[in-house]
């Protein structure tokens, strides 16, 4: 029992933590291929004859500037300058959740990121924890360089669409890198709700979204990495 006890508190748990450095310090440098939600999302439409996966690893200097811009914009204004953790809009949702409001996303880039890698998307506190340890991996290994990088190759953005590349050749026939404000800032627009909304096919409220996202982009400071893509 000793022997059982020690195994479950102190090796257990060592090697779960040894093994996820490891794995993310290999994914600084090799290609997200696969991901949970992709797994997850070919099981829900598995019944679905048109349903098919697409996805194309793209270098971040084959990826339009303007993308970053508009991702950074829309979903994380701070994102290079917290730790991985936007503590103020958390303890705002916090409040908003108190009061009984509706509560307003609160994750960075980088959570989202450690979400889309290295969890499932169920809302439990099981999976905000891992998500948490590996956002905190992820900000002192890879930095927010390949942090982008990795975010602009895995996140869904559409029914089977995974990455830049593959939502600018679905929905404007064209590569990542030729994706023009407006086109970005569309797509930005739908990474909340990546079913239910396209945007080469905008609704009135992507519209309008997408149009925000571009008047905002110029007065927001990015980083040199992102200015000389």
């Amino acid at each position: 029992m000793k022997r059982f006890f020690k195994f479950l508190l102190v090796k257990l748990p060592l090697a779960l933590i040894i093994f996820s450095v490891l794995t993310v310090l290999a994914l600084k440098w090799v290609p997200v291929w696969v991901t949970p939600i992709m797994v997850s999302r070919c099981i829900e439409f598995r019944s679905d004859p048109d349903f098919h996966t697409v996805k194309e690893w793209c270098p971040l200097e084959d990826i339009s500037p303007e993308l970053m811009k508009a991702v950074i914009t829309s979903e994380d204004n701070l994102f290079c300058e917290h730790d991985g953790f936007d503590r103020k809009a958390i303890q705002q949702a916090m409040q908003e959740k108190k009061d009984g409001k509706r509560v307003r996303g609160a994750s960075t880039i980088s959570q989202q990121t450690a979400k889309n890698v290295f969890t499932l998307h169920k809302r439990t506190m099981w999976r905000k924890g891992v998500e948490g340890w590996f956002t905190i991996l992820i900000e002192k290994i890879w930095g927010k360089e390949r942090i982008m990088e990795v975010y602009l190759n895995v996140a869904e953005m559409g029914k089977g669409i995974y990455g830049a590349q593959a939502a600018a050749q679905a929905y404007f026939g064209k590569d990542a890198s030729a994706l023009t404000r407006r086109e970005a800032a569309a797509i930005a627009a739908c990474l909340p709700n990546p079913l239910g909304r396209n945007p080469a096919k905008p609704s009135n409220y992507v519209s309008s979204r997408a149009a925000q996202i571009s008047r905002m982009i110029p007065n927001i400071s990015y980083p040199d990495w992102i200015e000389r893509n």
